[in-house]
């Protein structure tokens, strides 16, 4: 199970989620005896909603270079001023990825000094997201786009944007400390799991303050990206050796409730 927002951010889903998978996702829940969860604050999520017996297992994934990108962690970025501050926001376009505060927060850096540029690689959703971004034009709306096209954008980023309300595990900003990016994400708990000190984490509604944090750590510091990206390569390196534990307890399960069938 990667999230329960079917069940819990109900005012995001659009009507098909609403209509026939959250029923069904409630329905499994209160009857299956196993579960496996994607990160620690899924469990507790899932806890809730399961039934009382249930047994529910860690399953942290591993964290691969899916955007083929691991050659860029050892290049450093850099920003000098005069020059765009590039961020970049990865996922689908709907109402609980709030890219719209990833927008003002690139809108408060311009407004200290930064010419701060937003690119946003997703497929585009529903609600009202997609126009009221469409509008400004500090914001690049880039749509789906293949793998090459996204290691390019990559590549030409500072850092990455996170904003979401919530998440049940977020692998973008794993994925993308594959390429050594800073990754700038909201203060949520599931953040604080699976980043830890490598995040930069930032109030979502408060832009003005997340640009003077933002500021303060990767910009005026001569070596911010540099720091950011060994943050980076530590924190995978943590987060990966948890999910190969992850994985060896798992197998070991498996083959006790084996052992129990034969």
């Amino acid at each position: 199970i990667h999230d329960t927002f079917l069940l819990t951010r109900k005012q995001d889903l659009n009507w098909r989620a609403q209509t026939y998978m959250a029923p069904a996702f409630r329905f499994a829940l209160r009857r299956l005896p196993w579960l496996l969860v994607n990160s620690e604050t899924t469990r507790d999520e899932v806890s809730r909603f399961a039934r009382p017996d249930a047994e529910i297992s860690l399953y942290r994934p591993c964290v691969r270079d899916v955007f083929g990108i691991a050659h860029q962690a050892g290049r450093a970025r850099i920003w000098s001023k005069g020059q765009a501050l590039r961020l970049i926001a990865i996922g689908t376009v709907e109402p609980r990825k709030n890219l719209r505060a990833a927008a003002a927060v690139a809108a408060a850096l311009q407004a200290a000094g930064v010419d701060a540029r937003l690119d946003i690689v997703g497929r585009l959703g529903w609600g009202n997201e997609v126009e009221a971004l469409k509008a400004l034009p500090h914001v690049t709306l880039h749509g789906y786009q293949p793998a090459d096209r996204v290691r390019e954008l990559i590549a030409a980023a500072h850092a990455l944007i996170t904003t979401s309300h919530d998440e049940g595990l977020g692998l973008a900003p794993l994925e993308a400390q594959q390429g050594g990016l800073a990754t700038i994400v909201a203060d949520i708990k599931v953040f604080r799991e699976a980043l830890g000190a490598s995040g930069l984490l930032i109030d979502p509604a408060r832009p003005d303050e997340a640009a003077l944090r933002i500021r303060a750590r990767l910009i005026d510091p001569p070596d911010g990206f540099v720091a950011a990206a060994e943050l980076a390569k530590a924190n995978l390196d943590r987060w990966n050796s948890a999910a190969d534990r992850d994985k060896a307890q798992l197998i070991e399960r498996l083959a006790a409730k084996l052992a129990d069938r034969v």
